[in-house]
């Protein structure tokens, strides 16, 4: 199913099977895309939102001299451009980072589901709303935290979302990011990215190797990086370290 992993986890939100059904039914394409593929273009008119189903995908704005910020990453499940419903264009590029696979769901559809299915169309807003809260935690990020603490609230923060989707144990993930991807998603150069992970690995707080991820305490972790998981809105159940913590029982 396309819409397995959307809103999967999320507290006091869930898609009935109608809702889901009518989702689904929404969808008239599915493309599988390589690395690195652009999917918008900033300032081109859309009259689509995409949905993510596998893969990671990342949002950036180029400099004038063409360096790249990314501004934010998607996993499956997350509509990667829902906001471009309403505006009708982006203010940004978007991208694969790994080989991906996404579902076309018109606007047109949209409209009708904005008609039929109010409740629905709540829900899309809660995940828009969503990722402003993400928004808003990496500008946290960017802006008070030193190196480490930033590399640290990233990994957390994709933890956390990877778990809700399903996709991390609390503990151990694969992400394929790599070295420079987390630089231009913290702020750093490859160097500092370099002695950061190594830090970190050295402290036992996380060994990134690989694309396998593994953190042994999330909470210590959480701490480092002064990550706070609340504006992701996920269930308690589904929080990284309630997982992990039934995971090792």
């Amino acid at each position: 199913m396309f819409t397995e992993r959307f809103l999967r986890g999320k507290r006091g939100v869930r898609l009935d099977d109608d809702e889901r059904a009518a989702l689904e039914s929404a969808v008239v394409e599915v493309n599988t895309l390589p690395p690195r593929a652009t999917i918008v273009r900033a300032g081109v008119k859309l009259d689509y939102s995409t949905l993510l189903i596998e893969g990671i995908v990342s949002r950036y704005i180029d400099d004038r001299r063409g360096l790249r910020q990314l501004v934010a990453v998607h996993f499956p499940g997350d509509f990667v451009d829902l906001h471009a419903f309403p505006l009708g264009e982006l203010d940004h590029d978007v991208q694969t980072v790994t080989a991906a696979k996404t579902a076309t769901i018109p606007h047109s559809a949209l409209e009708a589901i904005l008609v039929e299915r109010p409740n629905l169309m709540r829900k899309l807003w809660f995940a828009t709303l969503i990722d402003a809260a993400i928004h808003r935690a990496w500008l946290f990020r960017l802006g008070r935290l030193d190196a480490m603490g930033r590399v640290a609230h990233f990994l957390c923060e994709t933890n956390a979302r990877l778990v809700s989707a399903g996709l991390s144990d609390g503990h151990r993930f694969t992400l394929a990011l790599t070295q420079a991807d987390l630089s231009e998603i913290c702020g750093l150069t490859n160097v500092h990215v370099n002695r950061v992970m190594r830090k970190l690995r050295e402290e036992r707080l996380c060994v990134f190797r690989s694309s396998l991820v593994d953190i042994p305490d999330p909470d210590r972790l959480a701490a480092r990086g002064q990550f706070n998981p609340d504006y992701l809105y996920i269930a308690q159940s589904l929080s990284p370290v309630s997982v992990a913590n039934a995971r090792s029982r």
